[in-house]
């Protein structure tokens, strides 16, 4: 059967993420249902995902493949998907791959960014896309603690207590921030993610950028190896999974 990889946006409010679960709606149960409609509810379609956004967090550039049993065009599949999908979720294209794609385990990157949101009125616009800490922070502290997370470390103080990855050590290839209209933004780039991971280390940073914590006291975090150890964690309405990418 002909694989298709796709590339997905959409809204994560309202959605309990990309995994199919039973306690509400998911990214991933859409586009299945999708498929399955667009092929004659033949048979259920699997849609494998690159990785599994929590429940509220974003995506810009989710990665997805499908094996289907007809031929589709590249340019209208996508076109076809949106047609039975919600308006918050949307393929943006679609591309014939070989058979052994796979959208997670081909991946060789993933990119993430964590929107802050600095003014003190809280935006009607952005709400629900965007963390609102509400005042000032120190970017030039918040970017000399990054340094000390990037690398390959033991992340197990910034990981949930729960995560099921086999190993707490990543290596963390970008950590940096960029200025926003109303913030700023946390720029996160590795081969792979631990669960929460993202928003373990923005939340942290939050804290060294409100003068709570020091550089020193992440890189105590960091090689204390407890969760407990670490810096809350950031609400998943800041988080965007916004690209990726593959070997070629």
């Amino acid at each position: 059967m002909p694989r298709f990889k796709i590339t997905i946006e959409y809204d994560g409010t309202g959605l309990v993420g990309w995994q199919r679960q039973d306690n509400g709606p998911s990214v991933q149960a859409a586009l299945e249902d999708a498929a399955s409609a667009i092929i004659g509810h033949r048979e259920d379609v699997l849609v494998q995902g690159a990785g599994r956004t929590d429940a509220g967090v974003h995506a810009l550039g989710q990665v997805a493949h499908l094996d289907l049993d007809r031929s589709f065009d590249e340019k209208k599949l996508p076109l076809a998907l949106n047609a039975h999908l919600p308006p918050s979720i949307r393929v943006l294209s679609a591309a014939l791959v070989d058979d052994d794609f796979h959208a997670r385990f081909s991946a060789i990157g993933r990119s993430y960014r964590y929107r802050i949101q600095t003014r003190r009125v809280a935006s009607a616009i952005s709400r629900g896309f965007v963390w609102h800490v509400g005042q000032d922070l120190d970017q030039s502290a918040m970017e000399e603690a990054a340094e000390r997370l990037i690398g390959k470390h033991d992340f197990t103080s910034f990981r949930a207590s729960y995560c099921q990855a086999r190993s707490p050590i990543k290596t963390l290839d970008v950590l940096r921030f960029e200025a926003e209209e109303d913030g700023l933004a946390l720029i996160a780039e590795a081969p792979s993610f631990l669960h929460h991971q993202v928003r373990n280390i923005t939340g942290t940073l939050v804290q060294v950028g409100l003068g709570k914590w020091t550089a020193n006291d992440v890189s105590e975090a960091l090689a204390a190896k407890s969760r407990p150890a670490g810096g809350p964690t950031a609400p998943p309405e800041g988080l965007y999974l916004t690209a990726v990418t593959y070997p070629g």
